[in-house]
């Protein structure tokens, strides 16, 4: 179906009630036609946002091999297994190093 052009036709400002030209109302986001004065865009903060996930894992990792992080304090006592009372031990340290005396 064809439409006329419409140069010649009026229409009123849906938003202060002016007459226009047909042609110089823009339409806007909520379905107002608007003269050029009164016209107003759509706010961003309308405009749902999509809800991305986070990251979970890497996708093919790695053990760390290095033998430097591969050194690693054993406690072993005589008499009382590991995690038990340990009274007799008193630890100090100062300035990142460890002292420990029975």
């Amino acid at each position: 179906m064809a439409y006329a052009t419409g140069k010649y036709a009026l229409a009123h400002c849906d938003r202060c009630g002016f007459r226009y030209k047909l042609l110089e109302l823009r339409k806007e986001w909520n379905g107002l036609k608007t003269c050029p004065s009164c016209y107003e865009m759509k706010h961003p903060q309308l405009e749902p946002i999509s809800a991305t996930s986070d990251p979970e894992a890497l996708y093919d990792p790695r053990p760390d091999n290095d033998n430097e992080n591969t050194d690693y304090v054993h406690v072993f006592t005589s008499t009382d297994p590991v995690g038990t009372n340990f009274d007799p031990l008193s630890a100090t340290s100062n300035l990142g190093s460890v002292t420990i005396t029975t």
